[in-house]
């Protein structure tokens, strides 16, 4: 089986390829890419195909029709670098694809900076959010942005002075490698460049104005006034104990039942780029404000649904943790989040009444795991003293399928 052949291409295009590359590009019988990037090589014999638009939904016949020829697709930098080498590689099969990588453009921006790259976060706004860097927000932090086109500079310079991180450095390189690469600088409170080579990274060195914004990390605990809504949310300590619990590790899946505000698939999703979670919420307007929290707080990809279950066999795969925050009593709930979830994985519930509290401590006799009761006191002023008011005692329940504590 003759393999799908990508070769990464820089800004200086045929003269920055190895022979290799070369080589792959002069010997295809078709040759795949951008009109830019098949403008970057010399003419030859291979029937030349520009990518379709919108791409993704006809990759598969793309090269189904071209089926035992010699293919090359060209790519921008490192295919598998945010690149499509990684999509081909998921719809084709990794042993029909072969990838000759160049220099990426991250690794080209910190040679730039003189940035080391280990010690950088590398973020893409490409078809997402600038508010996707919100979560990587902290003083001296480092990251270069793959950007989505000329606006993407004022779109972060603005999200980053909102963020109380005004005085941050930003960095436009514009045709890394090129014969015409060139750089403009500014800070993200003061920035005055409208016109922006579209192929381009943006790297920011953060600055942080301690008394603008919130101080924000990825360690769950976020401040309750951080999430915007009717009040109805998991309170700060109890949340940051609640994601205790839950346990989340890079790749897995929350599925968060009774939303309210988002708050604890937010901050799930917050602890690493690579969590993902659903929320189920059958009140419409309370599903608008997790959206609009999730797209603040840099988790836009947050998947928002109505009721459980009665949503449940719309959302494909299993959880790998359930979050149990509302609906306790409601006849069936617990049975068909308990079905869905993953052998060895996780569910949290909380309660706050005494019929929840009923249901979670019949469960737990039942299933095991363990039950713990939480009481949260919050200092406020009485008259010129303080004095300690307390918060609604919590019942938690946590529990592994498939294990007997």
């Amino acid at each position: 089986m003759t393999p799908v052949v990508v070769v990464g291409i820089g800004a200086d295009g045929w003269e920055g390829l190895g022979a290799t590359s070369r080589q792959e590009i002069t010997d295809a019988e078709v040759l795949i890419g951008s009109a830019r990037q098949l403008e970057l090589v010399p003419d030859g014999r291979a029937e030349r195909v520009r990518w379709p638009s919108p791409m993704l939904p006809v990759l598969a016949d793309l090269f189904a029709e071209h089926r035992g020829r010699r293919v090359c697709v060209l790519a921008s930098g490192d295919p598998m670098f945010h690149g499509i080498g990684t999509t081909l590689v998921r719809i084709l099969g990794a042993e029909r694809v072969r990838v000759l990588p160049h220099v990426s453009s991250a690794s080209l921006a910190c040679a730039r900076m003189g940035w080391p790259l280990d010690r950088v976060t590398v973020r893409s706004v490409v078809n997402r959010p600038a508010t996707t860097i919100v979560p990587d927000l902290a003083a001296a932090a480092r990251l270069v942005v793959l950007a989505q086109g000329p606006d993407t500079p004022g779109e972060l310079a603005a999200l980053l002075a909102a963020q109380g991180f005004g005085a941050s450095a930003l960095t436009v390189l514009a045709r890394l490698g090129g014969p015409d690469e060139h750089r403009l600088d500014g800070t993200a409170e003061n920035w005055n460049h409208p016109a922006v080579d579209p192929l381009h990274v943006v790297a920011v060195e953060c600055r942080r104005d301690p008394a603008i914004g919130a101080r924000t990390t990825r360690l769950p605990g976020l401040d309750d006034d951080s999430f915007a809504g009717d009040g109805q949310m998991t309170k700060q300590e109890i949340r940051a104990l609640t994601l205790c619990a839950l346990a989340p590790t890079p790749g897995e899946v929350l599925w968060d039942v009774g939303g309210g505000s988002g708050t604890i698939a937010i901050e799930w999703m917050r602890t690493d780029p690579r969590c993902r979670a659903v929320t189920f919420e059958r009140d419409p307007l309370r599903q608008v404000q997790i959206g609009q929290n999730a797209g603040r707080l840099g988790v836009p990809d947050l998947r928002v649904r109505g009721a459980a279950p009665d949503d449940f066999p719309d959302v494909a795969g299993t959880p790998d943790a359930v979050f149990l925050g509302g609906g306790l009593t409601q006849e069936g709930l617990f049975d068909a989040c308990w079905e869905r979830l993953l052998p060895g994985g996780r569910l949290v519930a909380n309660a706050v009444t005494a019929e929840s509290e009923a249901a979670v401590l019949s469960w737990f006799r039942t299933f095991g795991g363990d039950v713990r009761r939480f009481q949260v006191y919050r200092g406020s002023p009485l008259g010129g003293f303080t004095t300690w008011r307390p918060q609604l005692p919590v019942t938690q329940w946590s529990v592994v399928k498939g294990a007997r504590s």
